[in-house]
C-alpha cells in the first residue's frame, strides 16, 4: 500500500455533458414551442387565466389589445363583443382543443390500427371487405359526414370527438395495413408460425411492436388535423356551445367583427395555425428520427 487516495476524475463527466447538450440541440424546439402553449393552457388553464373567461362586461366590449391605442394592460389581448377577456377565453378554449385532439385521435388510432392489423395479417376476403369499408368512408365528404353526425347526435363536445374518430380511422387503417403486409412476410413471423404460435401472439409480440414508430408518427400528425377539424365543427355551430369556449367557436363568433375588431377572430385563428403547424413539424421530426434509428438496427 502506498497510502495514496484515488481522487475521482471530474473531467470524465464532461463528455457526458457534451453528449447531453448535443442531444438537446437535435430536439425540434420550434415545434415544441408551438405545441407547448396548448398543453400548458389545457392542463393548467384555471390556475393561470387572469380573468374569469365567462365573465361578461358590456362596458368594455371590443377593447383592443394592450399595445394598441385604447388598450389596457389588464386585458392583454383585448376583449370580445361581450366584454370577456380574450386571453382568458383563449386559455379556456385550449382545454377543449386538447381534449378533442387527444381523445379523438387516440380513439381513431385504436380503431384504425386494429382494422389495419386484421386486414393486413389475414388478407384475402377479410382484407378486401375492410378496405372497401374504408373506401366507402373516404368517399363521403367530411363536411357532409359532420353535418349528419351533428344532426343525429346534437351539438356538443361528444359530436366533435365522434366526428374525429369517424373521419380519421380509415387513414390509420390504410397505413397500418400496408406496413402489416410487409411485416407478415418477415422471417421471424415465419419462424413463429413454424413454432405453432397463435395469430394473437404473432400480432401482439412480433408485428405490433414493429408498428409502434409508425403509430406514433401518425398520431402526432393527426393531432394537427384534429385541431383543424374541431375548429371547423365549432365554426359550423355543431361543436361546443356558449358559454363554453373553443377556438373554432371564437373564430365563428368574431368573424362578423373582422373589419372593426380584427383581434377577436385573429388570435384564436393564430393559435389554431401555430398548434397545427407545430404538430406537423413534430411528426416530421419523429418520422425522420425513427427512420434513422431503424436504419442503424
Amino acid at each position: 500500500m502506498t497510502g495514496e487516495i484515488a481522487l475521482p476524475n471530474r473531467g470524465a463527466a464532461w463528455p457526458r455533458v457534451v453528449k447531453w447538450a448535443s442531444g438537446l440541440q437535435r430536439l425540434p424546439w420550434l415545434a415544441i414551442l408551438m405545441i407547448a402553449p396548448v398543453l400548458i393552457f389545457g392542463v393548467f388553464g384555471p390556475w393561470i387565466w387572469p380573468h374569469d373567461p365567462a365573465l361578461i362586461d358590456l362596458a368594455n366590449t371590443k377593447q383592443p389589445p394592450a399595445w394598441l391605442d385604447g388598450g389596457d394592460w389588464s386585458h392583454l389581448l383585448g376583449t370580445d363583443s361581450f366584454g370577456r377577456d380574450l386571453f382568458s377565453t383563449l386559455i379556456d378554449g385550449a382545454r377543449v382543443t386538447l381534449i378533442v385532439a387527444v381523445v379523438g385521435t387516440l380513439g381513431s388510432a385504436l380503431i384504425g390500427v386494429t382494422i389495419g392489423l386484421v386486414a393486413g395479417f389475414y388478407g384475402g376476403r377479410v382484407d378486401a371487405l375492410l378496405m372497401q369499408l374504408a373506401d366507402v368512408k373516404m368517399s363521403i365528404p367530411a363536411t357532409l359526414l359532420i353535418i349528419l353526425l351533428g344532426g343525429a347526435i346534437g351539438a356538443g363536445l361528444a359530436t366533435i370527438v365522434i366526428s374525429i374518430v369517424v373521419l380519421f380511422w380509415a387513414s390509420f387503417a390504410r397505413v397500418i395495413r400496408g406496413q402489416t403486409l410487409t411485416l407478415r412476410e418477415r422471417g421471424y413471423v415465419s419462424l413463429a408460425r413454424v413454432a405453432n404460435c397463435s395469430d394473437y401472439w404473432i400480432i401482439t409480440r412480433h408485428i405490433l411492436p414493429n408498428l409502434l414508430g409508425t403509430c406514433i408518427v401518425l398520431i402526432t400528425i393527426q393531432l394537427g388535423r384534429a385541431i383543424v377539424t374541431e375548429a371547423g365543427i365549432s365554426f359550423l355551430g355543431l361543436g361546443v356551445q356558449p358559454p363554453d369556449s373553443a377556438w373554432g367557436l371564437m373564430v365563428s363568433q368574431g368573424r362578423t367583427f373582422l373589419a372593426t375588431a380584427w383581434w377577436i377572430p385573429a388570435f384564436p385563428g393564430l393559435a389554431i395555425t401555430l398548434t397545427c403547424l407545430g404538430s406537423n413539424l413534430l411528426g416530421d421530426w419523429l418520422r425522420d428520427a425513427l427512420d434513422a434509428r431503424a436504419s442503424l438496427l
